[in-house]
């Protein structure tokens, strides 16, 4: 059997040369986003979730007048560890299309913190967000911000926080994400994540228990690295096994990072399943 070579498959950037200017469109596409909610007056910019400069929400809500339906926050990919949620206005427009609002999430980042704080940062951005608006999250998230709204799927809501429901994200719309996080200790990116062994295996929402019920859909690109394309089929297939409800999607002939495109396309089929997922948050 071949050996895999973990530094080659994770290795998003290298795999997708043209990725600088992709990166550059979604910095423009997000500030003029950002800019038209600020002056249609529907964005609130720099909600503080925490203490630090990173730990806030930009919030995102339908045009004026259109009933706010439901909720769904973004998280941002760059292997825990780069990238600024700046970058990624633009993904809220598609569901704020259908009267979705949303909010887009920082967080603190490797090294400066461990994978473990980030984890419970977004945690504590969803309790923040239920005692400010009073509704359930659809968790949507990216590369790393796949990882972390499949973590906050399958936590312990009561455990944390007494007011909040137990379903507090009944439903997860996972992309490109990392659910095993063992591949990660041995290559170049855990000099910033720091992971043993013992912690990554803590650290993986595929090792967790989800409550039956609960909806994940984890989509991958199909010119992916095989260990994506595996990563995407493992989290679906074990917690199905578990109860939930999971889908597993390839998006044909989409990289790490052209995957995201159809955020921002109300008319689009991710935008639309999204939609669908938006309405077990308000059961």
């Amino acid at each position: 059997m071949a050996t895999v070579d973990y530094e080659v498959e994770y290795n998003n950037r290298a795999r997708v040369p043209e990725h600088p200017e992709i990166f550059a469109r979604w910095a423009r596409d997000a500030a003029a986003y950002r800019d038209a909610g600020e002056r249609a007056g529907r964005a609130e910019l720099g909600l503080r979730y925490g203490a630090t400069p990173r730990q806030t929400v930009d919030l995102f809500a339908p045009a004026r007048g259109a009933q706010a339906r439901a909720l769904a926050i973004f998280i941002h990919g760059g292997f825990w560890r780069s990238l600024d949620p700046s970058s990624f206005s633009h993904v809220a427009s598609g569901l704020n299309g259908h009267g979705v609002t949303v909010g887009v999430v920082g967080y603190d980042l490797c090294p400066q913190v461990t994978l473990r704080t980030i984890v419970e940062e977004m945690q504590q951005a969803c309790l923040f967000l239920w005692r400010r608006l009073g509704l359930r999250i659809l968790a949507t998230g990216h590369s790393a911000g796949g990882h972390l709204a499949a973590c906050l799927l399958a936590t312990d809501w009561k455990a944390l926080a007494a007011d909040a429901p137990a379903d507090l994200v009944p439903a997860a719309y996972a992309i490109s994400g990392v659910y095993e996080l063992e591949p990660l200790v041995g290559i170049a990116i855990n000099d910033d994540l720091k992971l043993d062994a013992a912690e990554a295996r803590r650290l993986s929402p595929a090792l967790w228990p989800v409550a039956p019920g609960r909806a994940l859909d984890a989509v991958v690109g199909g010119a992916e690295s095989g260990e994506f394309l595996r990563q995407n089929r493992i989290i679906a297939e074990v917690w199905r096994r578990q109860g939930a409800l999971t889908r597993d999607e390839e998006i044909p002939g989409a990289n790490h990072f052209t995957v995201l495109d159809p955020l921002g396309d109300p008319g689009s089929a991710m935008v639309r399943r999204l939609v669908e997922l938006s309405r077990l948050t308000q059961g």
